[in-house]
């Protein structure tokens, strides 16, 4: 059984992985103040919280125009698949192939969205606003504007939405998603299958996960109930912070079974003021490939333990070669963070801006060394 996204689809253990599309629908959530600890649920629990934050909460309406030839009843084409699923019309008829008139096929979908500034500015997933022909937002007092994509990553799933209103909107406030502890309790608000305005809530069950989507996973993972329509909202710790975007499920059925991801808001703060500044996202880059520090490498340095990212190679000309990072170096920090392993050292410099100087601490030859790296732009690695 799969699940996908607009975009891709990607197995995970025999299990789908799945962005949270609705069927004919996506959709919203929001954040706020502090009336208690982050991770303490208030006092009879999260009235208040949901009455402040919701109004910061909105729904994206996306119509986008579907090419025919790509819904073709071809076992494996991503939108044949989509349609069988949801049991969306495909062109032609029920086996997807096409007559002489056939042209695009519009479909209407639904996602969720938060304003994170009184001008506009809204946060929601890539997958929600990607390919989109137009993108409405609606207000949660029912007003429906117009919004212009500002930019998207597609690496980290995230996008920036702008919409224009005749006075100040509500915002939400983002939350440290660094603080967060597992256990704590996090509340989740959505229109899971188009039902409307929906909140749950569940604790952080793990920090960290690495979900096989792309090079910079380092999900929240919730049991707070997220399904199909939930793609783009925020996930808030107990003080009505925003600490994560809820952006896919672990699901054989398409239905939630407790187990939810979430951006953190520490990665997704940095790519949306990116966005924000010119609609793109820039990244450092090292030029090195990397490996995991084995058990057999820990044990020839004499490593208490197996942490860390190895240099498999250095390629010539990059910023790692200038700075001298050599085969077999072993990075354990940059700029004084841990490295546990390569995701770690991955996102660390992805997260740095071409042209800043890092300090790298690695072991070389079972010896602490330290080596300052002025980085590449990880774009030139697709000029």
């Amino acid at each position: 059984m799969t699940m996908t996204h607009l975009s891709r689809k990607t197995r995970v253990a025999g299990l789908a992985l799945a962005a949270i599309l609705g069927a004919t629908s996506l959709t919203a959530l929001a954040p706020g103040p502090t009336p208690a600890l982050a991770g303490t649920v208030p006092a009879g629990g999260y009235v208040d919280l949901v009455e402040r934050v919701s109004p910061a909460v909105v729904y994206i309406e996306v119509t986008k125009t579907m090419d025919p030839a790509l819904m073709r009843g071809t076992e494996g084409m991503p939108f044949e698949e989509f349609g069988r699923r949801f049991g969306l019309p495909m062109p032609g008829g029920p086996d997807g192939h096409r007559g002489p008139g056939d042209q695009g096929m519009e479909q209407q979908g639904l996602g969720t969205g938060f304003i994170i500034s009184k001008t506009g500015d809204i946060v929601t997933n890539n997958h929600v606003v990607e390919g989109a022909d137009s993108v409405t937002v609606k207000l949660s007092d029912g007003t429906s504007l117009k919004a212009e994509v500002v930019g998207t990553d597609p690496a980290t799933d995230l996008a920036l939405i702008r919409v224009k209103a005749d006075h100040d909107l509500p915002t939400v406030a983002w939350g440290d998603s660094e603080a967060l502890k597992v256990g704590q309790d996090v509340v989740a608000i959505g229109n899971p299958f188009g039902l409307g305005n929906t909140v749950t809530s569940g604790i952080v069950s793990a920090l960290g996960r690495d979900i096989q989507t792309g090079p910079f996973d380092n999900y929240i993972q919730t049991d707070a109930a997220i399904n199909q329509g939930n793609s783009g909202g925020p996930l808030f710790n107990a003080a009505g912070e925003v600490v994560g975007i809820n952006t896919a499920i672990y699901s054989p059925s398409g239905g939630s079974v407790g187990i939810g991801f979430a951006v953190p808001s520490d990665m997704a703060m940095s790519v949306i003021a990116d966005l924000g500044a010119d609609g793109t996202v820039e990244r450092g880059w090292l030029g090195v490939r990397i490996a995991p520090v084995g058990d057999d490498v820990a044990a020839a340095l004499g490593l208490a333990q197996d942490s860390g990212a190895m240099v498999a190679d250095v390629t010539d000309g990059t910023p790692a070669a200038k700075a001298g990072l050599q085969r077999g170096d072993i990075v354990t920090a940059v700029n004084g963070t841990e490295v546990k392993d390569p995701g770690d050292l991955t996102r660390l410099i992805a997260t740095a801006k071409p042209g800043e100087e890092v300090q790298i601490d690695l072991l070389r030859a079972g010896k602490p060394t330290e080596v300052s790296v002025v980085l590449g732009n990880r774009a030139d690695l697709k000029a």
